[in-house]
């Protein structure tokens, strides 16, 4: 029952813990209490003293039935979001880091944007590599999109030689951690009908001959195919700041491409974070898509000094992926795929939807809250969610 200096074992715990709690509170729960009781030295009364306070807040944070949670959850997050602050946040660097917060975002989110205004990935690194700047600097100019534009300092074109010139910056070069072969490597890929060489007057220099003569009207065309070709890193992610966090440095990609940036041995797949919702749904699945949209929309609203409790963002992360898609909350989304016709025609294109549902025969349940005031009827929340008819004949 009990070891020599009056603590309970730890088979006793789990046994009271496990009569107590076991029907009132969900088994991985139940399973976190024991596991974390079972690190103290407890007597039976502070057990007890433990077990009482678990069951008042469980109790106290039940939902009632009834409850109309979806307009709780409305209007806990709507109403402190009307406070917001349309602003955006700025990382330093070599080239300013614009990162989009605040209301806009929290539109972004629930509106479930393809691509994000400001798509950003946050990699970590393993263990064995994530304290050594040094290589931190490496993997960054690996994974940083290098365009033949980011190293070039001007392009000349000599029609009489139907050639092009370009100069490039040695300090880039130095930076981005690429060499002149690299370029002409990159150019004879892209460029296939001419000859491409390092020029013997100046090695910062490369020379594009063309078979053909340049035609005047096709000179801005060419000129921007040879700036854009790419010379290494991960598509999409155009710039890499290091920063260091606590012990550990950590890459803030411009971008996003996580299934590129996962073949990178170094970087620890576990940790990886982006803010693309729909990029994390089609690479890691909708469970990791709605755990993402949690904590985006927390994030959103933390950032603002905005206390809404999390339960009231799980809903709508529910409402948004419960399909197996993420869905915007919207008439092309949530509302749009609602069942009842008053219902949809209640929030968007009234008479659409009203035609539409008239030109298949649907019919309307009234089950809803929307339906419901429209008709005029008992919405069916709270004491109207049962209907109590008295009948005068029946005898006891």
């Amino acid at each position: 029952m009990s070891s020599g200096n009056g603590s309970l074992n730890p088979s006793t715990i789990d046994r009271i813990v496990e009569e107590r709690l076991s029907d009132r509170l969900p088994k991985n729960i139940v399973e976190e209490i024991k596991q974390a009781l079972k690190r103290f030295q407890l007597t039976e009364e502070s057990l007890e003293k433990i077990i009482n306070e678990v069951e008042r807040e469980a109790q106290a944070n039940m939902v009632e039935p009834g409850e109309p949670v979806g307009v709780v959850a409305a209007q806990s997050i709507g109403e402190p979001s009307t406070q917001m602050t349309l602003r955006t946040f700025h990382y330093a660097g070599v080239r300013e880091l614009n990162v989009t917060l605040g209301l806009p975002r929290l539109i972004e989110l629930v509106d479930a944007k393809k691509v994000p205004s400001t798509p950003l990935t946050y990699v970590y690194l393993k263990p064995e590599y994530s304290k050594d700047r040094e290589m931190a600097v490496k993997i960054a100019q690996r994974i940083e999109l290098t365009k033949v534009v980011n190293v070039t300092l001007r392009i000349d074109i000599d029609f009489l030689s139907n050639a092009m010139v370009l100069t490039l910056d040695a300090d880039m070069l130095k930076d981005k951690g690429v060499d002149v072969d690299d370029v002409i490597k990159a150019l004879q890929k892209s460029i296939k009908k001419a000859k491409i060489t390092q020029s013997s007057e100046n090695p910062y220099q490369i020379v594009i001959e063309f078979e053909e003569a340049i035609d005047p009207t096709q000179v801005e065309k060419i000129r921007e195919k040879i700036l854009q070709t790419r010379i290494k890193g991960v598509k999409g992610i155009n710039k890499v700041i290091i920063q260091r966090r606590g012990d550990e440095y950590v890459l803030v990609c411009e971008g996003s491409n996580l299934v590129e940036l996962l073949q990178f041995e170094e970087i620890d797949h576990r940790r990886i974070r982006t803010n693309n919702i729909k990029e994390i749904e089609a690479v890691l699945g909708i469970e990791a898509a709605r755990a993402a949209l949690i904590e985006e929309i927390l994030n959103v609203l933390e950032e603002q000094g905005l206390d809404v409790d999390i339960r009231h963002v799980m809903l709508v992360a529910d409402m948004m992926t419960r399909t197996g898609t993420v869905k915007a909350i919207g008439r092309h989304g949530v509302v749009g795929m609602k069942s009842s016709p008053l219902a949809r025609a209640a929030f968007e294109v009234t008479v659409k939807n009203l035609v539409d549902a008239a030109v298949r025969g649907e019919v309307d349940e009234l089950l809803g809250v929307a339906e419901n005031v429209i008709v005029g009827s008992y919405i069916p929340v709270g004491t109207a969610k049962t209907r109590v008819v008295y009948n005068p004949y029946m005898k006891e």
